[in-house]
């Protein structure tokens, strides 16, 4: 979920993203490339099923804690990496 988010996915645009990847670290991660997902006895689509149904990190985190829900709890250290926070995901390979 949270290189979902980093990489610009979301519960909105998944299916336009799988059907379209920009990058191969997305197809690997929407199932379209590669089968790791037989490793974890998943199949390969299983992060786009869990993006799909309940929406990359920063979807849950508002949603459940965040600007979303009654606490509005910011996310600080719980942002990525790459926005002041110490999220970090290693790409899904």
């Amino acid at each position: 979920m949270l290189n979902a988010e980093e990489m610009g996915v979301n519960s909105q645009n998944v299916d336009e993203k799988a059907a379209n990847p920009a990058t191969p670290d997305m197809a690997h991660l929407l199932g379209k490339e590669g089968d790791y997902g037989k490793d974890l006895k998943l199949d390969n689509k299983w992060a786009y099923n869990i993006i799909k149904q309940v929406g990359n990190y920063s979807e849950i985190f508002e949603r459940n804690v965040g600007s979303e829900s009654p606490l509005k709890i910011k996310r600080g250290q719980n942002n990525l990496w790459n926005n002041g926070g110490i999220q970090y995901a290693p790409p899904v390979r």
